[in-house]
């Protein structure tokens, strides 16, 4: 099959055997950073220096996205998905050698380059080949980033203990490269017109944005704002859950559901895994059919009523785990919606670019992050973050609902020369 994005035929398995190698490529490098954690103290123990790569890798892996994606766009997903293999398995293949702290943060940088090029084609891949299933194919392959590593986590530990992290780095580090590196000679673009057989349904015609074109509409930055918005929100209540379980004093505190005791944090953490997967597919399913913007303001909303929730009724350790779960059910969804929408606003030649750069508002929303610190210390505890998270959450759905789609749906009535009462969405 020629790698091209005018093909006259679906490759071998069609646009799913597509969907299903992006999944696996992402499950694949999500212990980059999901899996870091069972790594740190092994690498504290011996030198002292393992807790700050990981944000090496986190900056790396966001904001060089879009970069990833333009390449994806000209040269299609191939080359850079075997480029980001390479990346990974030298990435972790450095960790196991590393003699200095330098070299553990030039591995991180480097793991992340390959991690934002597989993770940025993969979900770029998917909003092409289903333009009719956008929010479900994004959610999807999103899921497999967000949930992939849970199939590893013992593996790993184990190994850890039986052989050292030094061998476990090599061994998975190589192995999961090699896995996306030969998945990655299946990935194809999508044919750039409709197949006359055995395809799929293709979009209505609409102007093709190129990145530059996009970042001078106001859509798009309403879009970046509420992204910022959710994701940061999410992350002020979420990436603190430690902290916030210790001054509520029920870290340990033994939880039962379902037959199921494990201590009250433990618990929460455990469920982030499976519905931070779940999520994404669902939500994204969901606004396949009742719009992109409709979507947004049910999770949006949700995630607020969660976040208030949690500040009232969370020092009961039963009522802790069982809202941290509704707060993650309700955040991790961004990372289908927002792609969806992008590809759906902006059109899908440039698909890769342009969801790469909205991706870059996960960045910008990390760097938030220590102001839940301040904002607690300065007021001696967790309610104002809460309030603040909630609020955001609550104000990006208000403009999900009568800002962003009046928006869209005006650029799409310029765009393709007619006038619809009706949210644009993927084309059924």
């Amino acid at each position: 099959m020629r790698q091209t994005g005018a093909q006259s035929a679906l490759p071998v398995g069609g646009r799913w055997m597509q969907l299903l190698a992006g999944v696996i490529c992402m499950s694949m490098i999500a212990n980059l950073q999901y899996g870091w954690t069972l790594f740190v103290e092994p690498i504290d123990d011996k030198h002292g220096w393992g807790r700050a790569a990981i944000t090496i890798f986190i900056v790396t892996e966001t904001w060089l996205v879009p970069v990833e994606g333009w390449f994806v766009d000209r040269f299609g997903p191939r080359i850079v998905v075997l480029f980001g293999s390479v990346l990974c398995a030298a990435s972790w293949a450095l960790n196991a050698v590393a003699d200095s702290l330098l070299v553990l943060y030039v591995a991180a940088a480097i793991g992340g380059i390959g991690a934002g090029a597989v993770y940025g084609t993969c979900v770029g891949n998917a909003l092409k080949w289903f333009p009719d299933r956008r929010g479900l194919a994004a959610g999807i392959t999103a899921a497999g980033f967000g949930a992939g590593s849970a199939l590893t986590v013992v593996p790993i530990a184990t190994m850890i203990e039986t052989s050292g992290y030094q061998a476990t780095f090599m061994a998975f580090g190589l192995g999961q490269g090699l896995v996306v590196f030969a998945l990655a000679w299946l990935l194809v673009a999508p044919p750039s017109a409709p197949l006359a057989r055995g395809g799929f349904a293709a979009p209505p015609a609409q102007r093709q944005y190129t990145p530059s074109q996009m970042v001078r509409t106001p859509v798009f930055w309403v879009m970046y704002a509420m992204f910022v918005m959710v994701a940061g929100g999410g992350l002020m209540a979420t990436a603190q859950l430690g902290p916030i379980a210790q001054d509520f004093g029920l870290a340990h505190a033994p939880v039962s559901i379902l037959g199921l005791t494990l201590p009250a944090l433990t618990f929460a953490l455990s469920i982030d895994r499976v519905l931070n997967g779940l999520t994404r597919p669902f939500f994204g399913w969901v606004s396949d059919h009742i719009g992109r913007e409709n979507t947004m303001f049910i999770a949006f909303a949700i995630e607020a009523v969660g976040i208030v929730a949690l500040s009232l009724y969370g020092r009961d350790p039963v009522a802790f785990v069982l809202l941290t779960g509704l707060v993650f059910f309700a955040w991790g969804e961004i990372y289908s919606l927002f792609p969806a929408c992008c590809a759906d606003t902006f059109g899908s030649k440039f698909a890769a670019s342009n969801a790469g750069l909205l991706y870059t508002a996960k960045g910008t929303a990390a760097l938030l992050i220590p102001f839940a610190n301040i904002i607690a210390d300065a007021t001696g505890s967790w309610h104002a973050v809460f309030l603040l998270a909630a609020g955001v959450n609550a104000l990006a759905a208000v403009l999900a609902l009568f800002v962003l789609r009046p928006m869209r749906h005006r650029m799409a009535a310029e765009s393709l020369g007619t006038h619809s009462g009706r949210s644009v969405t993927a084309t059924p």
